[in-house]
């Protein structure tokens, strides 16, 4: 037996002072003297998310929380090694949890033609002429256009035919449910006017039945399963763009909304490094055709991507589609389409897919959209429950656009996290264009319902969908706070009985989405024995006016008390 090192002996004693410290914090316990400190933050304003809710100072040892509270009980951690961070009445917060989000996709499409934040579609389409022009050869492929832009946001193959008309082109929509090909492309996959439409999917038609050059749903793979796979160097370099946007913006939890193994793989590869920035959790993509097996296969996924930051937690499962294609799933017919939209998992299989995950301790995570999505998820999920008991974990349903009022208690009851898109909460041009014709006045007038959610005792989280919109959480909780457009200056609020106030909101991105990530005992808040996901803001969003919020600026970012992130123009330590 070899003798431990001095380094060694060090970090075990801080580990155990956090411990120690973790588990006598309550008031009036008689508290071990500490051991010098790895960081300790002096002079700020701590909002802990936990007990005491506020403070003056933090102390970090082994990667933990060591102490909050005053700053003369802090200095008393101040060793020979300690670094200290005076702060200058910054408030610090725990790292926010970005409880939906597709990091690898996004970063992957950064390198590739973005048409993200284009707001004409002219812009558009010289955008996509600029990426041909980079290259003689090969696909043209990205994506991010609005659909608003276009009519019925069915944009004509003709428009990319005069920009490529010999090289195919690939655009998937900003929402990831439409898909914008050229000629050429439908060319190379066969597919034509006989063409029929996938289940689960729909080719867009001219009068003639020839396809428009728009696919939704699962017809975007009648095309997109011939494009090139990205290797592991780019998903691993699109990651780590990702990561470095996340880190800016205070991330410091990612939840992996539609995982493959591809992904997984370039999660691993960068914990292998040591480059791995964020917690991530990944639910891995179910499909109807995997069935029962696919979960099966996953418990061998979850050993072999099991890390001490990664970690495969879930199953994911496409309810339905989007409103602005008729294609999320209703309970009543759409106003201007008749028809009820795509349910994309039949209710037997559905519920045996949910048993199937819940038995083994996988959380099911939903994309519903409709009203009739978010039943037959929670259908399924009060299905598996019935089957193996309540003990499995919190479930999760993500973007939930619209929930019909009979449901919204079923959130509660069954232990489902409501999780939400704050972002997208005000009338904007996808609202005011594409969903309010489709649905009419009363089921408009539910739309993004956070406020009859809280109301009916659900447990609340909140993700950004990023790339399909910006990451940034504190410009969501600006959104969700004033239920209008960051662009719109102050007025009255779209629905405001279903706004939040800032801490409500501010919850769902630390110990809300903490429970959404199964995480509710690792992060989430700033308490003795947490880990040191923290982030520094140059002022506090819990008392600045709403409309300033999304403007408040992250200053650091630390994982586990390790630096992530730094401002420019900010001193490091």
């Amino acid at each position: 037996m070899t003798r431990p090192s001095n380094a060694a002996m060090r970090s075990f004693a801080l580990a155990l002072a956090a411990a120690l410290l973790g588990a006598m914090g309550c008031a009036g316990a008689r508290r071990p003297a500490p051991f010098p400190a790895d960081l300790v933050f002096l002079g700020g304003r701590v909002r802990t998310m936990g007990r005491p809710a506020r403070a003056k100072a933090l102390v970090v040892a082994g990667g933990k929380v060591a102490f909050v509270g005053s700053e003369s009980k802090a200095r008393a951690w101040v060793g020979p090694n300690t670094v200290v961070r005076e702060v200058k009445g910054k408030t610090l917060m725990p790292g926010f949890i970005d409880s939906h989000v597709h990091p690898v996709m996004g970063g992957v499409e950064l390198g590739e033609c973005s048409l993200t934040g284009l707001d004409t579609a002219a812009k558009a389409l010289d955008k996509v002429s600029a990426c041909a022009a980079v290259s003689s050869a090969g696909w043209v492929r990205g994506g991010g256009w609005d659909l608003p832009l276009f009519p019925d946001a069915n944009p004509g193959k003709e428009l990319l035919d005069a920009i490529a008309p010999d090289r195919p082109v690939f655009l998937a929509a900003a929402d990831g449910h439409s898909a914008w090909a050229n000629s050429k492309a439908l060319a190379l996959a066969g597919v034509s006017k006989d063409t029929p439409d996938p289940k689960g999917g729909r080719i867009e038609r001219k009068a003639s039945g020839e396809p428009s050059g728009v696919l939704r749903e699962e017809a975007m793979e009648l095309v997109g399963r011939h494009l090139p796979d990205h290797s592991l160097a780019e998903s691993v370099a699109g990651l780590k763009a990702a990561l470095s946007m996340a880190a800016g913006l205070g991330i410091t939890t990612l939840y992996e909304a539609e995982a493959d193994e591809s992904m997984l793989e370039a999660y691993a590869e960068l914990e292998r490094r040591g480059e791995l920035t964020s917690r991530v959790n990944a639910a891995f993509e179910l499909r109807p055709s995997s069935g029962v097996a696919g979960v099966l296969a996953l418990d061998g996924l979850r050993r072999r991507y099991q890390g001490r930051l990664l970690r495969l937690i879930g199953g994911k499962i496409f309810a339905d589609g989007v409103m602005e294609a008729r294609t999320a799933a209703m309970l009543e017919p759409y106003a201007d389409h008749g028809g009820l939209g795509d349910a994309l998992w039949q209710e037997a299989e559905f519920a045996d897919t949910a048993a199937a995950l819940d038995r083994l301790g996988f959380q099911v995570h939903v994309h519903a959209i409709g009203d009739r999505a978010t039943r037959m998820a929670l259908d399924a999920i009060a299905e598996a429950r019935g089957r193996n008991g309540p003990g499995g974990p919190p479930h999760h349903l993500a973007h939930l656009e619209l929930i019909d009022p009979a449901d919204l208690p079923r959130f509660k009851a069954l232990n489902v996290v409501a999780d939400f898109q704050p972002l997208w909460a005000n009338r904007d041009k996808y609202i005011t264009a594409l969903t309010e014709p489709g649905l009419g006045p009363a089921r408009s007038g539910r739309l993004y319902p956070l406020g009859a959610a809280l109301a009916a005792g659900a447990p609340l989280a909140c993700g950004s969908d990023w790339s399909v919109s910006s990451m940034n959480p504190l410009e969501a909780v600006q959104v969700g706070v004033t239920r209008r457009g960051l662009e719109e200056g102050p007025g009255p609020a779209w629905l405001p009985d279903q706004a939040l106030d800032a801490e409500t909101l501010l919850r769902c991105y630390t110990r809300g989405g903490a429970f959404a990530n199964l995480q509710d005992s690792v992060t989430g808040r700033l308490e003795p024995g947490w880990a040191a996901d923290l982030v520094v803001l140059d002022r506090d969003p819990f008392t600045s006016p709403a409309k300033d919020i999304g403007s408040v600026r992250v200053l650091e970012t630390y994982l586990e008390g390790r630096q992530v992130f730094t401002a420019e123009g900010f001193p490091r330590p």
